[in-house]
């Protein structure tokens, strides 16, 4: 099976993007035409994944991945999630159809050379055909909304840098922070190397010192300023140094799994679009988690200050989008021209990342952290 079409498809698709490298899937090959996914969230252990929506539009960006990969080898890829699944847990049956004569998608060629770039950018504006480009690769059920300018750039920035103090500040944010940085690494096939984060080297060290523990991280932030530098790195300068920050929005607001599936297919043709034109992004998925807690009356953490500064986070972010796009919105980040990251996080192998029977379900055993 290893030499089959199905596991060169896999081998491909498995690329696919998830927050902070989880991975929230595993594989069943039934046969050469038949995929089963195996999901899976982690909304019982990572403050990010509210409902298990952030995981969702990870499935979502896997099944365009394995689409694009399967039509390398002539097939078109049908995903249909079983209805008796769990959201939890979903089941997704793909399979592949041979069509003779039919073409690769281009995207195909961005598919492992899209990264994630958290370091400054070129704040040339994006050019027109590059626009199109990315507007066209979120049709027909999905938009985006573009914020260019010294202005937007820094209200955004701004935004980032309050989300950030939330995440710097709460023994919730920390349980998943703490899990997933590999200390020491340009590259990781289950985490982040530390490398990739866009800090300097003193930070770094900070950073380890600090995660080692939740008394550490509040002496930091009490005694030695220790969410400033972090913010300012990693949130400000990005954020002010880009070509522009876009929203992508839904047609009507997320109601259920499904939408978040078609989310993360269009945010990964999107990015890989992106990459196509030579560009680089960065998510910023964080701003919209908090806003969603904000406004369905939610607790996510237990520090009353960082619970009104969501409320923050969440009328900035009104005001930048519009109320109703704001909930509308699906996914956010920056793009601009600049290098390619020289570190970044791999994937685990695939064979480490089938599935069988005696597995149960995955992610039940040992749940990775998504944020």
């Amino acid at each position: 099976m290893s030499e089959g079409v199905a596991w060169q498809i896999l081998d491909l698709a498995r690329w696919a993007p998830s927050g902070d490298n989880s991975q929230p899937w595993r594989f069943e090959i039934v046969s050469d035409d038949h995929i089963v996914v195996h999901a899976f969230d982690t909304r019982r252990h990572c403050v990010y994944d509210l409902d298990g929506h952030a995981s969702q539009v990870s499935v979502g960006a896997l099944l365009e991945t394995l689409r694009i990969a399967a039509t390398l080898h002539g097939r078109v890829a049908h995903a249909v999630r079983r209805p008796d699944g769990s959201d939890e847990h979903p089941v997704i049956d793909v399979r592949l159809e041979a069509v003779d004569g039919l073409a690769p998608d281009p995207l195909h060629a961005s598919i492992q050379r899209r990264s994630v770039q958290r370091r400054p950018l070129r704040r040339e504006p994006l050019a027109a055909e590059a626009r199109r480009e990315l507007e066209a690769a979120l049709a027909p059920d999905h938009s985006v909304l573009w914020f260019e300018g010294p202005r937007d750039l820094r209200r955004f920035a701004w935004l980032a840098v309050r989300s950030a103090k939330i995440r710097l500040t709460t023994p919730e944010a920390y349980a998943v922070h703490r899990e997933i940085i590999e200390w020491g690494a340009r590259y990781s096939e289950e985490r982040v190397p530390d490398q990739a984060l866009g800090a300097d080297p003193f930070s770094v060290r900070s950073m380890r010192f600090a995660l080692a523990s939740w008394p550490r991280v509040r002496m930091m932030n009490r005694w030695f300023g220790g969410t400033l530098a972090p913010r300012l790195q990693l949130d400000w300068m990005p954020g002010v140094r880009c070509a522009a920050h876009f929203a992508i929005l839904a047609r009507n607001p997320p109601a259920g799994i499904d939408d978040y599936l078609a989310a993360g297919a269009a945010m990964q043709r999107f990015w890989l679009t992106a990459t196509h034109c030579g560009l680089q992004l960065q998510p910023q998925y964080t701003p919209l988690v908090f806003a969603r807690y904000v406004r369905e009356g939610r607790t996510f953490t237990v520090v009353p200050p960082a619970v009104r500064r969501a409320g923050v986070v969440a009328s900035m972010l009104e005001r930048l989008l519009g109320p109703e796009e704001a909930r509308r919105a699906v996914f956010m980040g920056r793009v601009g021209s600049g290098p390619a990251p020289v570190a970044r996080s791999l994937r685990l192998p695939l064979e480490r990342l089938r599935w069988t029977a005696r597995d149960g379900e995955p992610g039940s055993r040992a749940p990775r952290l998504y944020g």
